[in-house]
């Protein structure tokens, strides 16, 4: 019986021990430095995304302005059928550009190195920064789908 003691309890301790070590790799940050780590990563991967599909919106809104410009010459009767899709390429145009001024103002305002020495500042600053840059990327992302629907759509 003490044979069995002694093979069965180090099996159970290892098993137990197996248990409680896998958790930890799925496990968010755990030390302030891993978070302001993570946060930085996230606001980083954001950035990443919107930034070269912002570079699409100056071609969107030339395209846009020549489709405004262009209802704009058609004959009264056309341009009136054609008022509803200008009054959406305007609205477009707008938003197309806020997006592309909300890119271009979060990246000059972004501070890579702020608070480097003070981890929990850095920590408060990336949060602020991740959400800043997610809506960023959701307007120039949801800006970008509208020009899509609406260019291909027409009158």
């Amino acid at each position: 019986m003490k044979k069995l003691f002694f093979i069965f309890f180090p099996v159970l301790f290892m098993a137990i021990s197996a248990c409680n070590n896998g958790g930890n790799k799925d496990k968010v940050a755990t030390t302030p430095k891993q978070q302001a780590d993570s946060l930085e990563k996230e606001v980083l991967e954001g950035h990443d995304i919107a930034m070269p599909k912002s570079m699409r919106i100056p071609d969107l809104q030339k395209e846009t302005k020549r489709l405004i410009d262009s209802i704009g010459k058609l004959p009264a009767k056309t341009q009136e059928a054609a008022a509803s899709y200008k009054a959406k390429l305007e609205s477009l145009y707008t938003e197309l550009g806020n997006a592309y001024s909300s890119m271009e103002t979060w990246m000059n305002e972004f501070n890579y190195d702020s608070a480097r020495d003070n981890v929990e500042q850095r920590i408060k600053y990336l949060a602020d920064e991740k959400l800043k840059v997610g809506k960023v990327k959701e307007e120039v992302l949801g800006s970008l789908q509208k020009a899509d629907s609406l260019l291909k759509a027409r009158f």
